[in-house]
């Protein structure tokens, strides 16, 4: 089934604009147009419009770009984006560079496994109550995944505010083919001195394809069943 929400492309198009037309004017209020303030600048707007879902292409056909509620929710999108575009530089995310050389560009038409969002809650094994400051790190082969941005840390240590669940995105692996599935195989892995060392393996099953210009939607997302963390020796004297 393939559910759209319309107003991300009106809020990603018009912040691409509205970026390229601040830099062409020369940036007078010295503002950071990098790709991170792009992106947090997309996710302001859209956590203040409500959602417009269509089924398949062919919602689109029903969608009056003529029509008044089409212009008013571009002139809302707009007073949003000016908005937001301010808000984010007055709260620029520490863990970005804010270089930028690094704006969203066109991206070379290359095929690549575009691995979804992963996801998963970890629970004290005894207690049954979410853990917090364990660091949990996503491998493949042996070695810490990619992530597909800062602001995906791999390793990454589970906070107060969010009890025991922690997630990943790893970066595209750029492969030769499109059209090619493959198995790519995975491990959360778990060490903590209070705890016995977790290793939970999965695969994730993905399908290369010509890498777009927008992979700015989280579209997809692989759970992991809820893991457990038992003190030592715990996990063999329950058997």
């Amino acid at each position: 089934m393939d559910i759209h929400n319309t107003n991300e492309d009106i809020v990603f198009n018009n912040v691409q604009k509205i970026f390229e037309d601040i830099r062409q004017t020369g940036n007078p209020e010295k503002l950071c147009l990098c790709e991170q303030c792009r992106a947090d600048t997309i996710c302001y707007v859209l956590n203040r419009i409500e959602p417009y879902y269509i089924v398949s292409n062919r919602g689109l056909t029903r969608l009056d770009q003529s029509g008044l509620k089409y212009q008013q929710i571009e002139v809302d999108v707009t007073t949003l984006i000016y908005k937001g575009i301010r808000m984010v530089n007055h709260n620029l995310r520490p863990t970005a560079s804010h270089d930028d050389s690094n704006s969203e560009k066109p991206r070379a038409n290359f095929p690549v496994f575009d691995i979804p969002t992963i996801s998963g809650r970890l629970f004290d094994g005894v207690s049954f109550e979410p853990v917090v400051g364990i660091e949990v790190g996503l491998y493949s082969e042996g070695e810490l995944v990619p992530a597909r941005n800062n602001n995906w840390q791999n390793p990454y240590t589970i906070v107060p505010s969010t009890p025991g669940i922690f997630s990943f995105w790893p970066a595209p692996v750029i492969t030769e083919t499109a059209d090619v599935s493959r198995n790519i195989r995975y491990a959360v892995k778990v060490k903590s001195p209070d705890y016995e060392v977790l290793n939970h393996h999965f695969t994730i099953t993905s399908i290369s394809k010509n890498l777009g210009s927008h992979t700015q939607t989280l579209n997809r997302s692989f759970k992991l069943p809820d893991l457990y963390l038992f003190p030592p020796g715990e996990a063999e004297q329950n058997g």
